[in-house]
């Protein structure tokens, strides 16, 4: 018979899952993880690169550097790969990014460094099998904007769905973005009455990150909006008033 206890994981990074930088050809830039461990008991850790991508149907994407033609891994170095924690101990691991000289395509170039617990599978003296440890593995982005003035997003609606969560009428809208340049846009719906073109009412989403060649999925509460069919227009904005928009007939349902 075999025994299996779930320990929680214990480790948790304090400075964010998202970094940021505008680079130029040639230049260091320097960046650093802040990680704690919250536990009772030592934890190690190990770092490393990988590559990484999204689409709007929930499906991510980690895999080995050099998958993705846009990828920074080359790009970074850490100080180290493995970090042990003692119990509540805090601790930071740096990393350097250097932009090699002759990049010539302005844009977005990313990868993700995944903190990893690094956890034994023991034999258990007790009891005949093994202790198996839950893992919560962390993918912390290192996105570096080249010539970022050169480049922009390009967002394009890829989807449009009505589906009931939690008891609520939730839109669910498919951004891509088929630009160079990641943005972090926000979704906006105008609904309209489509027989007197009276405004209903305006709905948003929380603003997301998107990737150049990927897709999100907005969520957008429209619950108080009433049963009937309606003109709407659908914006994208992203942080620097990049506006993106298209006209949909919406049909909201009883069910």
């Amino acid at each position: 018979m075999l025994q299996f206890s779930f320990l929680k994981a214990s480790i948790v990074v304090l400075n964010g899952l998202s970094h940021t930088y505008k680079v130029e050809n040639g230049k260091v830039y320097k960046g650093k993880i802040a990680l704690e461990n919250t536990g009772k008991q030592p934890q190690s850790v190990k770092l490393f690169l990988q590559d990484y991508s999204y689409k709007a149907d929930g499906t991510i994407y980690y895999t080995a550097p050099h998958t993705n033609e846009k990828t920074n891994a080359d790009w970074i170095k850490m100080n180290t790969n493995l970090v042990t924690l003692k119990a509540k101990e805090k601790t930071e691991v740096y990393y350097e990014i250097t932009v090699p000289d002759k990049i010539s395509d302005p844009g977005s170039y990313w990868s993700v460094i995944i903190v990893e617990p690094v956890e034994d599978i023991k034999p258990n003296d007790s009891k005949q099998g093994v202790n198996i440890t839950s893992i919560i593995r962390y993918a912390i982005q290192v996105i570096t904007d080249l010539d970022s003035d050169k480049a922009k997003p390009d967002l394009k609606f890829e989807g449009i769905k009505i589906e009931k969560e939690d008891g609520r009428q939730i839109l669910k809208v498919a951004i891509a973005n088929k630009g160079n340049l990641y943005c972090k846009p926000t979704a906006v719906i105008e609904i309209y009455n489509k027989k007197n073109g009276q405004k209903i009412g305006n709905f948003s989403s929380q603003a997301m990150g998107l990737l150049p060649q990927t897709s999100k999925s907005f969520h957008i509460d429209i619950d108080k909006t009433p049963p009937d069919q309606y003109n709407a227009v659908l914006i994208a904005t992203d942080e620097d008033e990049n506006a993106f928009a298209l006209n949909v007939e919406l049909e909201v349902k009883n069910d």
